[in-house]
């Protein structure tokens, strides 16, 4: 009988992790991620993952960062893991002197969103440079925290004035009942992958989306909306909850959802 791949299996620049290795993310956080979910060696969005990672080292440390590298890497760190189903993330550094960027790979069992509806917190909490995608945020995993202590499955993220932004892992999405359209906060935040995947696809289905504000009361508020969901890597799900605002879910919205994610190519890594 053979034995299960282990839980958990992490590379840097394409070698086993060491303790000497580990000490660059334990020591120098600083850096970016991209997160994904990889079936029979296979990713949607993958070239997008690619631009992430290689538009954030750019910015932060003035280095570009190979889509061809990033590829092998993944290849050989699912070889290592012995999977070709998994959630896979890219963390990129830059160690005071390095010359070069350091990108360590971990590679875990697959993951997919809960289905069933979720209940968000509304916290005030915006990000700094949310467009970069980067580990150790503090602020989300302590407000998402909070939620759950609370009975919520997560936190939604708040500007100044209720202005919501993203969920604290996840974007989020609304459907417009009077238009049908989607929604998405016109607010700083992180472009996931899932979101630019189902913009896309939405719009060749001859449903485009529409970014505005969204707020949590008022005209704009989360309680004008006939449903919402929220997306990230793992998936899509109904948004039942948000404090005290109910929100029916949308069957049909979440099976054009699907059929909209489930028919973006998938691209060999």
């Amino acid at each position: 009988m053979t034995s299960p791949p282990p839980a958990l299996h992490i590379e840097l620049d394409g070698h086993p992790a060491t303790e000497e290795t580990l000490r660059i993310p334990a020591l120098y956080g600083f850096g970016h991620f991209t997160a994904l979910q990889v079936r029979d060696g296979r990713a949607r969005g993958l070239g997008l993952h690619l631009a992430r990672l290689d538009a954030a080292n750019r910015e932060l440390f003035g280095l570009p960062v190979r889509g061809d590298r990033v590829r092998e890497l993944i290849r050989h760190a699912l070889g290592g893991a012995g999977r070709r189903d998994a959630s896979v993330r890219v963390n990129a550094y830059l160690p005071p002197g390095a010359t070069h960027t350091t990108l360590m790979v971990t590679v875990r069992e697959p993951a997919v969103m809960p289905s069933g509806a979720r209940s968000l917190m509304s916290v005030p909490y915006a990000r700094t440079a949310p467009h970069i995608k980067r580990p150790g945020e503090f602020g989300q995993t302590y407000y998402g925290m909070l939620a759950g202590r609370a009975g919520f499955d997560d936190a939604l993220l708040t500007a100044p004035g209720g202005v919501v932004t993203e969920g604290a892992i996840t974007n989020i999405g609304f459907r417009d009942g009077t238009s049908g359209s989607v929604v998405w906060p016109d607010a700083p935040a992180l472009t996931g992958i899932t979101m630019t995947l189902l913009e896309q696809g939405l719009e060749r289905a001859g449903r485009p989306s529409v970014r505005r504000p969204v707020t949590l009361a008022g005209p704009d508020g989360v309680g004008r909306f006939s449903a919402a969901f929220v997306c990230n890597s793992q998936g899509i799900a109904p948004v039942g909850r948000i404090d005290d605002t109910v929100l029916p879910v949308d069957e049909d919205l979440m099976r054009d959802l699907g059929a909209v994610y489930d028919g973006t190519p998938e691209d060999a890594v």
